[in-house]
């Protein structure tokens, strides 16, 4: 069983940050570890209240899971200031993948990350990032480039490893189109990966889920493709069975079986 450290928010109505991150890895065959970095009071129809954790606390909390348990890979979400991402930037590990899903703003439109933070993120984490995972709107706030075609989406991805990162996965998600596709760049290749649109308003947490499903399959050996495939299927499984819990965006059903 492979130990994934996942460092993030937690979402009280359980579909999105560390609950997510833990279904997903569990579900997956992984053993899950947590670093808290802010409690958040929210439900599927929005975020009323973030209280933020101490960075000198999220930095104990990751010590303490590699000084003991260790871990086979790391996934990173909500971050929320900059004062935790030099903190947490510190206190990584630099043996194991390293996943990063740039949790800027909720599904619901809840700011996540402060602005000045976003450059700290730039600086610290992308260039330790084995893949980051970012959406549209995230990927253009990174990158400063228009994502609104193939090739523009493309064009970012390989900023983002201009920047530094070992893999961008450049999502589609944000976009309109009838099949979604997801855009894997590395500095050598480029791989698309098309799934048909699944109409639905249970969408929350699916960023959370695909990053952390993505760093448990890195935990376990298998190749960035092959991991970003699975990952993308199972996430496909979990929106269609979605148990439509809640009024607005509601959770993905992460606890299907796909191995």
């Amino acid at each position: 069983m492979k130990r994934v450290l996942t460092i993030a928010g937690s979402d009280s109505g359980g579909g999105a940050g560390i609950e997510a991150d833990l279904k997903t890895i569990s579900a997956l065959g992984g053993y899950g570890c947590t670093a808290i970095t802010a409690v958040t009071a929210q439900n599927t129809l929005g975020v009323a209240g973030v209280h933020t954790l101490p960075a000198e606390f999220v930095a104990l909390a990751i010590k303490m899971v590699l000084d003991d348990i260790g871990v086979d890979a790391v996934k990173l979400g909500m971050l929320a200031n900059e004062a935790i991402i030099r903190a947490v930037a510190a206190a990584l590990p630099g043996d194991v993948p390293l996943v990063l899903d740039p949790v800027m703003v909720a599904t619901s439109g809840a700011v996540l990350l402060e602005e000045g933070a976003i450059d700290a993120m730039r600086q610290l984490l992308v260039p330790r990032a084995t893949l980051i995972t970012p959406n549209l709107p995230e990927t253009q706030k990174l990158t400063g480039l228009p994502v609104d075609t193939e090739a523009e989406r493309i064009a970012a991805g390989r900023a983002l490893i201009g920047m530094g990162a070992r893999a961008a996965l450049v999502k589609g998600g944000h976009g309109g189109e009838k099949i979604l596709t997801d855009y894997l760049v590395t500095a050598d290749t480029l791989e698309a990966i098309s799934l048909p649109r699944i109409e639905t308003r249970n969408t929350h947490g699916t960023g959370c889920t695909m990053a952390s499903a993505i760093a448990t399959g890195l935990a376990q050996g298998m190749s960035m493709l092959d991991a970003v495939r699975r990952a993308r299927n199972y996430l496909q499984e979990a929106i269609r069975t979605a148990p439509g819990f809640g009024a607005g965006h509601g959770p993905v059903n992460h606890l299907i079986r796909i191995i």
